[in-house]
């Protein structure tokens, strides 16, 4: 008896401990790690663009990134945000997790805190473009696991320590314009690629462990030689300058001059002064001429190449802009940032990062841009846009304010003569076309049923958002600007929309150009409505339920259009030939999928009248979801009263958003 209370209570203690020790890393990041982030905010004078709410989780705040579990700080990334002056310690050293550290392109002075010893799981490290000073910080060489560390553009001074070989993992350094003095060590990680000590004041040979570097690498320190440089001399160092040879003795002369030298002065005098003024009214001539024809600006050189490559540049910050080219006067075409959003990089930031093409579509090409630091964003490159910068920046402005979970926000646009770009969050599960048609083949994953109606449960809320709150038309509704969520249960949202005044009802509005989704009436009239968005979400929905493209050539007739070929099926009575065949493998949703069908059919009548509001869609949809309930909460009870009344139907004109799932 007395072993199993000893063996009872050792399990209790076990318990308590792991208690103890997993309770407080589960919901958020520690108190202490949020009570650093506060003391460095209020302790570092700053521009008023941080803005963090104490009541809330710093895991939301801008610029820092917990970890999945939120259970500690993962990242904090404050580039050009203003910090001004020293970097307290008991700050930044205390977020012991730390993995990204950037406070680049500041005005931080001083030396770096000997607490950032503390920092031992630290990768990345971007301190350039401050006014950092003091030698090079000895807390940095305890890092072993650093990669990459950027302290250029400093006034560090001082030797460059051997003791930067503790870095076993470093890829790159980059210690460029700065006050670096004496020889440059022997500096030799095995994976070092990247690696710049130019514009210093290193002296001394190259050592043989740096000469896979190239000449610029080095540039900029007077004294260093060997390598790529020229070589170094010992024997024969350079020459003394010789003395000046002595001066020979001046005759005295009269110190008058003479009538001849002085009428040549004069005449010599007369002459330059007459050239002069010829080459004055020559440049004012040229100015005049200049002025009355003025030429048209060159186009943007710098974003061309970065659209052309698949890369753009961005603002300073999610509220200022930066000036990227000239059109016409002095005022500058701006690349803006929305408030409120959650990115802080530059345009040098967007130049500099690696690109990938995720996609042509019928408005334009959409990239993922790799930031230096991580960060992902899709930038996608108009075509075909014929509205003038007024107009343009009016449409923005409205897209900008739409802020809905089943919405993928807008964060920052760049127009020019010669670019028009676009900013989005990446989201990195992909689209709905590719998760519903990429390789059927065997080996596949079927997209399930509560999937599928999730999905588009989700789309549809967002539509309804654009329509009633926002008053905005989507105009280029398909399922590969459907985007997966991964952070939520509310499965996708929906992108590019509200673009379609861009392209001012010409042929090559996105309208014209999307076969398959669009609306009998959106070809005659060259202009999209709330109705044919409707119309585009019906055939999204048929194209859910049957598992074929809208534009796929296999629907039994040359020709005809997904809808037609449903309603061709439906009417011979085979409404199980329509639905796709892997949905046949679950059970008990055939009454489901035929309310779906229904919905969908309603939404692709030819006449636009009879089509439903999104709003009333959505009703539907969710009419259906409360048949069931399900782990993700999609499906709910039909005394949920955030759902509203099953036997109301919002209004068509009015202007609320239907509860549950439209408000922002």
């Amino acid at each position: 008896m007395a072993a199993l209370l000893r063996a009872g209570s050792f399990v209790g203690v076990v318990l308590v401990l792991v208690a103890i020790f997993s309770g407080g890393r589960v919901n958020s990041e520690s108190a202490g790690e949020k009570q650093a982030l506060l003391a460095l905010i209020s302790q570092v004078p700053h521009e008023n663009r941080i803005q963090w709410n104490a009541s809330d989780s710093a895991c939301n705040w801008v610029g820092v990134e917990c970890d999945p579990t939120r259970s500690y700080v993962y990242s904090l990334r404050l580039p050009g945000v203003g910090l001004v002056g020293q970097i307290p310690a008991d700050t930044v050293g205390k977020l012991t997790q730390l993995r990204i550290l950037s406070l680049r392109s500041n005005r931080l002075s001083g030396r770096i805190p000997p607490d950032f010893s503390n920092l031992g799981l630290l990768r990345s490290l971007y301190l350039q473009n401050n006014q950092l000073s003091g030698e090079f910080p000895p807390s940095l060489t305890e890092l072993t696991r650093l990669t990459r560390v950027d302290l250029s553009s400093n006034n560090f001074t001082g030797r460059i320590p051997f003791a930067i070989n503790n870095l076993t993992h470093l890829t790159g350094i980059f210690l460029e314009n700065n006050a670096f003095s004496g020889n440059l060590p022997s500096i030799n990680p095995q994976g070092l690629t990247d690696f710049n000590v130019s514009n210093n004041r290193l002296n001394g040979s190259i050592p043989t462990t740096l000469l896979k570097f190239p000449a610029s690498a080095f540039a900029g320190n007077l004294d260093l030689c060997g390598g790529p440089l020229p070589p170094c001399n010992p024997f024969f160092p350079s020459p003394a300058p010789s003395p000046l040879p002595p001066a020979k003795p001046l005759h005295k002369k009269s110190k008058k001059l003479s009538k001849a030298a002085i009428i040549a002065i004069a005449v010599g005098s007369s002459l330059i002064l007459l050239l002069l003024l010829l080459i004055l009214i020559i440049c004012l001539r040229r100015r005049r001429q200049r002025t009355k024809s003025p030429k048209q600006p060159k186009p943007v050189v710098g974003t061309r190449n970065v659209a052309a490559a698949g890369e753009a540049g961005t603002s300073s910050s999610k509220d200022d802009v930066t000036g990227v080219s000239g059109e016409g006067g002095a005022e500058r075409n701006k690349l803006v940032f929305f408030d409120g959003g959650v990115y802080s990089f530059d345009l040098e930031d967007l130049l500099r990062a690696s690109a990938e093409v995720l996609g042509k579509g019928s408005v334009g090409t959409s990239y993922k841009a790799v930031l230096e630091e991580g960060t992902m964003v899709v930038v996608k490159r108009l075509k075909d846009v014929v509205v003038g910068k007024k107009e343009f920046d009016g449409v923005m402005e409205v897209l900008g304010r739409m802020k809905h979970e089943n919405v993928v926000p807008l964060r920052a646009f760049y127009y020019s003569k010669d670019e028009k770009l676009l900013v989005y969050d990446y989201m990195p599960a992909g689209s709905l076309s590719a998760l519903l048609h990429g390789s059927r083949g065997s080996g596949r994953t079927p997209l399930d049923w509560d999937s599928r109606m999730r999905i588009a449960t989700s789309a549809a809320r967002g539509l309804a958002y654009l329509h009633v709150s926002g008053n905005v038309v989507h105009g280029n509704i398909k399922s590969s600007n459907i985007l997966l969520r991964q952070d939520s249960h509310d499965g996708a949202a929906v992108s590019d929309f509200g673009l379609t005044p861009l392209f001012n009802g010409s042929p090559a509005a996105p309208t014209h150009r999307i076969a398959g989704y669009r609306a009998p009436e959106a070809v005659e009239i060259r202009k999209a409505t709330f109705k044919s968005d409707v119309y585009s979400f019906g055939v999204l929905l048929l194209e859910l339920l049957t598992g074929k493209a809208p534009n796929q050539a296999s629907l039994g007739e040359e020709g005809i259009d997904l809808p037609r070929w449903v309603q061709s099926v439906v009417r011979e009575e085979w409404t199980a030939e329509v639905f796709d065949v892997e949905l046949m493998r679950y059970h008990n949703i055939e009454e489901e999928m035929v309310q779906l069908l229904q919905i969908a059919m309603a939404c692709v009548s030819t006449v636009p009248d009879q089509r439903p509001a999104m709003q009333e869609v959505v009703r539907m949809m969710e009419d259906i979801n409360r048949g069931g309930e399900t782990d993700d909460g999609l499906r709910q009870s039909s005394d949920d009263p955030s759902k509203g009344s099953d036997s109301q139907t919002p209004p068509q004109e009015s202007r609320t958003p239907p509860r549950g799932g439209v408000t922002p």
